[in-house]
Protein backbone atom coordinates (compact mmCIF):
# COMPACT_ATOMS: atom_id res chain seq x y z
CA UNK A 1 0.00 0.00 0.00
CA UNK A 2 1.26 3.82 -0.95
CA UNK A 3 0.85 6.48 1.43
CA UNK A 4 -1.69 8.09 1.46
CA UNK A 5 -2.38 11.83 1.19
CA UNK A 6 -4.30 13.36 3.84
CA UNK A 7 -3.68 17.49 2.86
CA UNK A 8 -1.00 19.23 0.75
CA UNK A 9 2.56 17.76 2.24
CA UNK A 10 0.37 15.26 5.08
CA UNK A 11 0.44 11.92 4.59
CA UNK A 12 -0.86 8.20 5.96
CA UNK A 13 2.47 6.29 6.60
CA UNK A 14 0.86 3.39 9.20
CA UNK A 15 -0.35 -0.19 8.76
CA UNK A 16 -3.11 -2.39 8.47
CA UNK A 17 -3.00 -4.82 10.74
CA UNK A 18 -5.69 -7.32 9.16
CA UNK A 19 -5.06 -10.01 11.23
CA UNK A 20 -5.54 -8.98 14.85
CA UNK A 21 -7.74 -10.64 16.84
CA UNK A 22 -7.54 -9.77 20.63
CA UNK A 23 -6.64 -6.29 22.00
CA UNK A 24 -5.56 -5.76 25.78
CA UNK A 25 -5.85 -9.33 26.20
CA UNK A 26 -7.95 -11.98 25.34
CA UNK A 27 -11.36 -10.16 26.24
CA UNK A 28 -11.18 -7.45 23.68
CA UNK A 29 -11.91 -8.85 20.63
CA UNK A 30 -11.03 -6.74 17.43
CA UNK A 31 -12.73 -9.23 14.66
CA UNK A 32 -12.50 -6.75 11.83
CA UNK A 33 -8.66 -6.11 12.62
CA UNK A 34 -7.33 -2.71 13.22
CA UNK A 35 -4.77 -0.49 11.61
CA UNK A 36 -1.94 1.31 13.26
CA UNK A 37 -1.82 5.22 11.97
CA UNK A 38 1.40 7.15 11.91
CA UNK A 39 1.57 10.61 9.90
CA UNK A 40 4.37 12.21 8.08
CA UNK A 41 4.43 15.95 7.67
CA UNK A 42 6.87 17.01 5.13
CA UNK A 43 7.19 21.17 5.32
CA UNK A 44 10.57 22.93 6.30
CA UNK A 45 10.94 20.27 9.24
CA UNK A 46 10.08 16.89 8.24
CA UNK A 47 8.14 15.77 11.07
CA UNK A 48 6.74 12.04 11.93
CA UNK A 49 3.75 11.82 14.15
CA UNK A 50 3.10 9.00 15.92
CA UNK A 51 4.62 5.18 14.99
CA UNK A 52 3.19 1.45 14.83
CA UNK A 53 3.49 -1.72 16.61
CA UNK A 54 7.14 -3.55 16.41
CA UNK A 55 5.84 -6.02 13.78
CA UNK A 56 5.15 -3.60 11.43
CA UNK A 57 8.07 -1.06 11.39
CA UNK A 58 9.40 -2.33 8.02
CA UNK A 59 6.38 -1.22 6.71
CA UNK A 60 5.89 2.42 7.84
CA UNK A 61 9.99 2.50 7.22
CA UNK A 62 9.05 1.66 3.36
CA UNK A 63 6.08 4.04 2.96
CA UNK A 64 7.76 6.85 3.87
CA UNK A 65 10.76 6.00 1.89
CA UNK A 66 8.42 6.43 -0.89
CA UNK A 67 8.18 10.15 0.14
CA UNK A 68 11.59 11.18 1.93
CA UNK A 69 14.77 9.53 2.94
CA UNK A 70 14.06 8.35 6.83
CA UNK A 71 17.23 10.02 7.67
CA UNK A 72 15.52 13.63 6.48
CA UNK A 73 13.28 13.57 9.86
CA UNK A 74 13.81 16.39 12.03
CA UNK A 75 11.18 15.78 14.99
CA UNK A 76 9.06 12.96 16.31
CA UNK A 77 5.72 13.62 18.16
CA UNK A 78 4.96 10.82 20.24
CA UNK A 79 1.27 11.59 21.60
CA UNK A 80 1.01 7.95 23.52
CA UNK A 81 3.92 5.43 24.75
CA UNK A 82 1.43 2.37 24.19
CA UNK A 83 4.06 0.21 22.55
CA UNK A 84 1.17 -0.30 19.42
CA UNK A 85 1.69 3.61 18.77
CA UNK A 86 5.75 3.75 19.64
CA UNK A 87 7.01 0.89 19.04
CA UNK A 88 8.86 1.07 15.78
CA UNK A 89 10.53 4.18 17.56
CA UNK A 90 13.80 2.14 18.14
CA UNK A 91 14.16 1.81 14.36
CA UNK A 92 13.26 4.80 13.43
CA UNK A 93 15.86 6.19 15.84
CA UNK A 94 18.85 3.85 14.11
CA UNK A 95 17.86 5.83 10.80
CA UNK A 96 17.33 9.29 11.98
CA UNK A 97 19.61 9.33 15.24
CA UNK A 98 19.32 13.14 15.50
CA UNK A 99 15.69 13.65 15.48
CA UNK A 100 14.09 15.37 18.34
CA UNK A 101 11.10 13.74 20.18
CA UNK A 102 8.40 15.59 21.40
CA UNK A 103 5.85 14.10 24.22
CA UNK A 104 4.64 14.90 27.61
CA UNK A 105 6.66 14.63 30.70
CA UNK A 106 5.35 10.93 31.64
CA UNK A 107 5.84 10.19 28.22
CA UNK A 108 9.03 10.82 28.27
CA UNK A 109 9.27 8.77 31.82
CA UNK A 110 7.31 5.56 30.15
CA UNK A 111 10.06 6.21 26.54
CA UNK A 112 12.73 5.88 28.93
CA UNK A 113 11.53 2.86 30.76
CA UNK A 114 10.51 1.20 27.54
CA UNK A 115 13.24 1.35 25.32
CA UNK A 116 16.30 2.70 27.79
CA UNK A 117 17.05 5.02 24.32
CA UNK A 118 18.69 8.54 25.41
CA UNK A 119 17.71 10.13 22.70
CA UNK A 120 16.97 14.26 22.60
CA UNK A 121 13.66 14.15 24.05
CA UNK A 122 11.75 17.47 24.05
CA UNK A 123 8.70 17.79 27.04
CA UNK A 124 5.72 19.59 25.97
CA UNK A 125 2.50 21.11 27.68
CA UNK A 126 -1.05 22.35 26.60
CA UNK A 127 -0.79 25.01 24.88
CA UNK A 128 3.14 24.46 23.75
CA UNK A 129 3.67 24.93 19.97
CA UNK A 130 6.37 23.92 17.23
CA UNK A 131 7.13 25.36 14.32
CA UNK A 132 7.69 23.33 11.21
CA UNK A 133 7.91 26.12 8.61
CA UNK A 134 4.55 26.86 6.63
CA UNK A 135 2.74 25.06 9.77
CA UNK A 136 2.58 24.64 13.18
CA UNK A 137 1.85 22.28 15.54
CA UNK A 138 -0.03 22.48 18.68
CA UNK A 139 0.28 20.17 21.92
CA UNK A 140 -3.24 19.30 23.77
CA UNK A 141 -2.38 17.38 27.20
CA UNK A 142 -5.05 14.79 27.60
CA UNK A 143 -3.94 12.59 30.81
CA UNK A 144 -5.80 9.50 31.10
CA UNK A 145 -7.07 9.09 27.62
CA UNK A 146 -6.28 6.43 28.19
CA UNK A 147 -2.84 6.24 29.93
CA UNK A 148 -1.47 9.65 31.86
CA UNK A 149 0.99 10.43 29.07
CA UNK A 150 -1.46 10.84 26.44
CA UNK A 151 -1.75 13.95 24.74
CA UNK A 152 -3.21 15.49 20.81
CA UNK A 153 -1.62 17.22 18.29
CA UNK A 154 -3.14 20.02 16.46
CA UNK A 155 -2.02 21.20 13.04
CA UNK A 156 -3.23 24.66 12.82
CA UNK A 157 -3.16 25.96 9.55
CA UNK A 158 -4.93 22.79 8.16
CA UNK A 159 -7.21 22.39 11.35
CA UNK A 160 -6.13 18.72 11.70
CA UNK A 161 -6.79 17.01 14.66
CA UNK A 162 -4.64 13.70 15.93
CA UNK A 163 -5.52 12.92 18.63
CA UNK A 164 -4.13 9.35 19.15
CA UNK A 165 -6.41 6.68 21.47
CA UNK A 166 -9.16 9.57 21.04
CA UNK A 167 -12.03 8.93 18.40
CA UNK A 168 -10.66 6.08 16.79
CA UNK A 169 -11.88 2.33 16.02
CA UNK A 170 -10.02 -1.25 15.40
CA UNK A 171 -11.06 -1.82 12.12
CA UNK A 172 -8.96 -3.07 9.36
CA UNK A 173 -9.79 -1.78 5.89
CA UNK A 174 -8.05 -1.00 1.93
CA UNK A 175 -9.58 2.61 2.44
CA UNK A 176 -8.26 5.24 4.92
CA UNK A 177 -11.59 7.85 5.15
CA UNK A 178 -14.61 7.89 6.65
CA UNK A 179 -16.30 8.43 3.12
CA UNK A 180 -14.94 5.43 1.85
CA UNK A 181 -15.97 3.10 4.24
CA UNK A 182 -20.11 1.98 5.50
CA UNK A 183 -20.73 4.61 8.07
CA UNK A 184 -22.30 1.89 10.16
CA UNK A 185 -19.80 -0.25 10.44
CA UNK A 186 -17.39 2.55 11.68
CA UNK A 187 -19.39 3.52 13.71
CA UNK A 188 -20.41 0.30 15.56
CA UNK A 189 -16.18 -0.04 15.72
CA UNK A 190 -15.90 3.44 17.33
CA UNK A 191 -19.02 2.27 20.14
CA UNK A 192 -17.20 -0.82 20.28
CA UNK A 193 -13.55 1.21 20.73
CA UNK A 194 -15.45 3.45 23.37
CA UNK A 195 -17.08 1.10 25.47
CA UNK A 196 -13.62 -1.49 25.84
CA UNK A 197 -11.25 1.67 26.19
CA UNK A 198 -12.70 4.50 27.24
CA UNK A 199 -15.82 4.18 29.07
CA UNK A 200 -14.27 4.41 32.62
CA UNK A 201 -12.65 7.93 31.78
CA UNK A 202 -16.16 9.41 30.51
CA UNK A 203 -15.88 11.95 32.97
CA UNK A 204 -12.03 12.86 31.65
CA UNK A 205 -13.89 12.70 27.96
CA UNK A 206 -16.36 15.35 28.70
CA UNK A 207 -14.20 17.77 30.29
CA UNK A 208 -11.39 16.97 27.45
CA UNK A 209 -14.39 17.69 25.14
CA UNK A 210 -14.81 20.91 26.72
CA UNK A 211 -11.48 22.11 27.09
CA UNK A 212 -11.10 21.80 23.34
CA UNK A 213 -14.33 23.48 22.61
CA UNK A 214 -13.02 27.03 24.62
CA UNK A 215 -9.80 26.68 22.78
CA UNK A 216 -12.75 27.69 20.00
CA UNK A 217 -9.84 25.79 17.49
CA UNK A 218 -11.63 24.91 14.03
CA UNK A 219 -11.06 20.88 12.78
CA UNK A 220 -11.89 19.72 9.95
CA UNK A 221 -10.77 16.46 10.36
CA UNK A 222 -9.78 13.84 12.70
CA UNK A 223 -6.80 11.20 12.13
CA UNK A 224 -6.29 9.06 15.15
CA UNK A 225 -3.99 6.35 15.76
CA UNK A 226 -6.37 3.34 14.95
CA UNK A 227 -9.28 2.91 12.11
CA UNK A 228 -10.67 5.56 9.55
CA UNK A 229 -10.11 9.03 9.42
CA UNK A 230 -12.63 11.48 9.97
CA UNK A 231 -12.36 14.00 7.07
CA UNK A 232 -16.09 13.79 5.93
CA UNK A 233 -17.74 15.01 9.39
CA UNK A 234 -15.50 14.52 11.94
CA UNK A 235 -18.53 16.38 14.34
CA UNK A 236 -20.39 12.70 13.99
CA UNK A 237 -17.73 11.22 16.33
CA UNK A 238 -16.78 14.37 18.17
CA UNK A 239 -21.07 14.12 19.00
CA UNK A 240 -20.83 10.82 19.59
CA UNK A 241 -18.13 10.33 22.35
CA UNK A 242 -20.13 13.82 24.07
CA UNK A 243 -23.03 11.33 24.43
CA UNK A 244 -21.63 8.16 25.23
CA UNK A 245 -19.39 10.10 27.99
CA UNK A 246 -23.08 12.21 29.58
CA UNK A 247 -24.25 8.58 30.13
CA UNK A 248 -27.37 9.75 27.67
CA UNK A 249 -29.03 6.34 27.16
CA UNK A 250 -31.99 4.84 24.86
CA UNK A 251 -34.98 2.85 26.63
CA UNK A 252 -33.89 -0.24 25.85
CA UNK A 253 -32.56 -3.10 28.13
CA UNK A 254 -29.29 -6.00 27.94
CA UNK A 255 -30.13 -9.27 29.55
CA UNK A 256 -27.11 -11.31 30.02
CA UNK A 257 -26.90 -15.07 31.59
CA UNK A 258 -25.82 -18.44 31.77
CA UNK A 259 -27.35 -21.81 32.86
CA UNK A 260 -26.43 -25.41 33.94
CA UNK A 261 -29.27 -27.40 33.22
CA UNK A 262 -32.31 -24.95 31.15
CA UNK A 263 -34.00 -23.69 34.30
CA UNK A 264 -32.23 -19.78 34.35
CA UNK A 265 -32.25 -19.61 30.53
CA UNK A 266 -36.21 -20.06 30.57
CA UNK A 267 -36.72 -17.26 33.28
CA UNK A 268 -34.32 -14.90 30.70
CA UNK A 269 -36.45 -15.79 27.59
CA UNK A 270 -39.76 -14.86 29.47
CA UNK A 271 -38.02 -11.78 31.23
CA UNK A 272 -37.33 -10.37 27.57
CA UNK A 273 -40.81 -11.28 26.81
CA UNK A 274 -42.02 -9.21 29.64
CA UNK A 275 -39.85 -6.23 28.65
CA UNK A 276 -40.63 -6.19 24.60
CA UNK A 277 -44.36 -6.63 26.14
CA UNK A 278 -43.82 -2.44 27.05
CA UNK A 279 -42.69 -1.65 23.63
CA UNK A 280 -39.06 -1.66 25.49
CA UNK A 281 -36.03 -2.79 23.42
CA UNK A 282 -34.31 -5.87 24.52
CA UNK A 283 -30.89 -7.99 23.80
CA UNK A 284 -30.37 -11.77 25.09
CA UNK A 285 -26.88 -12.32 25.77
CA UNK A 286 -25.89 -16.00 26.48
CA UNK A 287 -22.35 -15.29 27.99
CA UNK A 288 -20.98 -18.62 27.40
CA UNK A 289 -21.41 -18.24 23.51
CA UNK A 290 -21.02 -14.42 23.06
CA UNK A 291 -18.47 -12.09 22.72
CA UNK A 292 -17.94 -9.87 25.69
CA UNK A 293 -16.73 -6.43 24.12
CA UNK A 294 -20.43 -6.60 22.17
CA UNK A 295 -22.37 -6.94 25.15
CA UNK A 296 -20.54 -3.78 26.62
CA UNK A 297 -21.25 -2.14 23.25
CA UNK A 298 -24.67 -3.41 23.41
CA UNK A 299 -24.58 -1.20 26.90
CA UNK A 300 -23.60 2.04 25.83
CA UNK A 301 -26.38 3.15 25.11
CA UNK A 302 -29.22 0.72 26.95
CA UNK A 303 -30.50 2.37 30.11
CA UNK A 304 -30.66 -1.09 32.02
CA UNK A 305 -28.88 -4.80 32.11
CA UNK A 306 -29.49 -7.44 33.97
CA UNK A 307 -27.92 -10.02 34.89
CA UNK A 308 -28.91 -13.91 35.74
CA UNK A 309 -27.21 -17.34 36.77
CA UNK A 310 -28.22 -20.37 38.43
CA UNK A 311 -26.86 -20.92 42.13
CA UNK A 312 -23.70 -22.49 42.58
CA UNK A 313 -21.35 -22.74 45.89
CA UNK A 314 -23.32 -19.61 47.01
CA UNK A 315 -22.64 -17.74 43.93
CA UNK A 316 -22.45 -17.19 40.22
CA UNK A 317 -21.45 -19.34 37.70
CA UNK A 318 -17.73 -18.49 36.79
CA UNK A 319 -18.37 -17.86 32.84
CA UNK A 320 -19.91 -14.62 33.98
CA UNK A 321 -17.06 -13.48 35.99
CA UNK A 322 -14.46 -11.47 33.21
CA UNK A 323 -17.64 -9.86 32.00
CA UNK A 324 -18.43 -9.10 35.72
CA UNK A 325 -15.20 -8.13 36.40
CA UNK A 326 -14.60 -5.76 33.07
CA UNK A 327 -18.39 -4.23 34.14
CA UNK A 328 -16.51 -3.02 37.19
CA UNK A 329 -13.70 -1.55 35.64
CA UNK A 330 -15.65 0.24 33.15
CA UNK A 331 -18.32 2.02 35.51
CA UNK A 332 -20.73 2.80 32.79
CA UNK A 333 -22.74 5.86 33.67
CA UNK A 334 -26.48 6.55 34.73
CA UNK A 335 -27.19 3.14 34.30
CA UNK A 336 -29.63 0.63 36.08
CA UNK A 337 -29.30 -3.19 37.02
CA UNK A 338 -30.99 -6.22 38.08
CA UNK A 339 -30.60 -9.79 38.85
CA UNK A 340 -32.12 -13.02 38.48
CA UNK A 341 -31.94 -16.62 38.79
CA UNK A 342 -32.50 -20.13 39.84
CA UNK A 343 -31.29 -22.16 42.94
CA UNK A 344 -31.81 -25.52 44.72
CA UNK A 345 -30.74 -26.31 48.22
CA UNK A 346 -29.13 -23.17 48.36
CA UNK A 347 -29.28 -19.07 46.89
CA UNK A 348 -26.89 -16.65 46.62
CA UNK A 349 -26.27 -15.78 42.97
CA UNK A 350 -28.69 -12.80 42.99
CA UNK A 351 -27.39 -11.36 45.88
CA UNK A 352 -23.52 -11.49 44.62
CA UNK A 353 -24.86 -10.33 41.19
CA UNK A 354 -26.36 -7.39 42.73
CA UNK A 355 -23.21 -6.50 44.55
CA UNK A 356 -21.11 -6.81 41.42
CA UNK A 357 -23.61 -4.36 40.05
CA UNK A 358 -23.52 -1.99 42.81
CA UNK A 359 -19.61 -2.09 42.62
CA UNK A 360 -19.67 -0.89 38.65
CA UNK A 361 -21.91 1.65 39.82
CA UNK A 362 -25.02 0.37 38.54
CA UNK A 363 -28.48 1.68 40.53
CA UNK A 364 -30.83 -1.68 41.30
CA UNK A 365 -33.43 -1.23 39.64
CA UNK A 366 -35.80 -3.42 42.07
CA UNK A 367 -35.13 -7.05 44.25
CA UNK A 368 -33.53 -10.01 42.25
CA UNK A 369 -35.78 -12.25 41.00
CA UNK A 370 -35.22 -15.61 42.32
CA UNK A 371 -36.99 -19.09 41.70
CA UNK A 372 -36.72 -22.82 43.36
CA UNK A 373 -35.19 -25.53 40.56
CA UNK A 374 -37.07 -25.26 37.55
CA UNK A 375 -39.79 -22.88 36.73
CA UNK A 376 -43.44 -23.87 36.36
CA UNK A 377 -46.25 -22.01 34.47
CA UNK A 378 -46.89 -19.40 36.63
CA UNK A 379 -43.09 -18.76 37.63
CA UNK A 380 -42.73 -18.17 34.08
CA UNK A 381 -45.75 -15.26 34.11
CA UNK A 382 -43.87 -13.82 37.30
CA UNK A 383 -40.66 -13.60 34.97
CA UNK A 384 -42.93 -11.66 32.42
CA UNK A 385 -44.00 -9.48 35.20
CA UNK A 386 -40.87 -8.88 36.35
CA UNK A 387 -39.42 -7.79 33.27
CA UNK A 388 -42.66 -5.89 32.47
CA UNK A 389 -42.07 -3.84 35.93
CA UNK A 390 -38.25 -3.47 34.97
CA UNK A 391 -39.37 -1.84 31.57
CA UNK A 392 -41.87 0.33 33.07
CA UNK A 393 -38.73 1.68 35.81
CA UNK A 394 -37.14 2.41 32.21
CA UNK A 395 -39.98 4.26 30.80
CA UNK A 396 -40.77 6.80 33.21
CA UNK A 397 -37.03 7.74 33.90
Amino acid sequence: MDPVLLKDGIYWVGAVDWDMRYFHGPTFGTHRGTTYNSYLIVDEKITLVDTVYPPFAGEMLERIRKIIDPSRIDYIVINHVEIDHSGALPELMKLAPGAKIYCSARGKAGLLKHFYGEWDYRVVKTGGELSLGKRTLSFIEAPMLHWPDSMFTYVKEEALLMPNDAFGQHLASAFRFDDQVENKIIMEEAARYYANILYPFSGLVLKKLEEVKALNIPISMIAPSHGVIWRENPGQIIESYRRWASGEWLPKAVVVYDTMWGSTAAMARAIVEGIASENVDARLFKISVRDINSILTELLEARLLVVGSPTINRSYLSVLSPFLDDLAGLKPVNRLGAAFGSYGWSRGAVKAIEAKLEAAGLTLAGEGLEILWVPDAGELESCREWGRALARTVKTE
